[in-house]
């Protein structure tokens, strides 16, 4: 199944959105941007234009009631020794955790994960991950600068450069000329 990138165009020319599209897939996008050419447009100018782009992966990690998602770390309520790991028939952990200190049972729900964090008989302090972060999502920003260049001033320090370094040359056969006069006229 192709998914196509959403691309929505609000009324600025300089705001560009892309939502809902896999991050196996997209991890990296590149963005074609067009240069103005300020012989037609007066408003454009040879000049470092800074880019910014920021982008949002992931997924909301909470429901509207507050209940959390499976996408989200589950952490343990409490501080105590792991004392039993039951995993659910409809998927899922039950993370038993005795309490030393009161002697009372804690009982926390994990959902079905790619890995749990504790083992049995295992001391944990609270609010310690009982589990992977499931969440592949994050936020990613770049900055960058744009130079727009006017092509007769690269071709004129082009030439410039060649020109020095055609100097620098003839400098040096120069001197090693002299040199060669001066070694001739010593050995009269």
């Amino acid at each position: 199944m192709e998914i196509v990138l959403n691309i929505l165009l609000y009324n600025q020319k300089n705001i560009l959105i892309i939502v809902y599209v896999p991050g196996k897939k997209y991890s990296e996008i590149v963005f074609p941007i067009l240069s103005p050419n300020p012989a037609t447009n007066k408003a454009a100018h040879f000049l470092k234009y800074p880019l910014y782009v920021g982008g949002n992966r992931g997924r909301r990690q909470i429901y509207p009631d507050g209940s959390k998602r499976n996408n989200t770390v589950y952490n343990a309520s409490a501080t105590g020794k792991v004392s039993k790991i039951t995993r659910k028939e409809k998927g899922g952990y039950q993370v038993t955790i005795d309490n030393p200190s009161d002697g009372r049972q804690v009982v926390d729900f994990v959902p079905l994960v790619p890995k749990l964090l504790v083992l049995e008989g295992k001391f944990i302090k609270a609010d310690q991950s009982l589990m992977n972060n499931p969440n592949v999502g994050g936020f990613g920003q770049e900055n960058a600068k744009i130079v727009l260049q006017d092509p007769l001033r690269v071709q004129g320090i082009l030439l410039f450069l060649a020109s020095i370094i055609l100097a620098q040359i003839f400098l040096v056969l120069k001197k090693k000329q002299f040199e060669k006069v001066q070694l001739v006229e010593m050995n009269f």
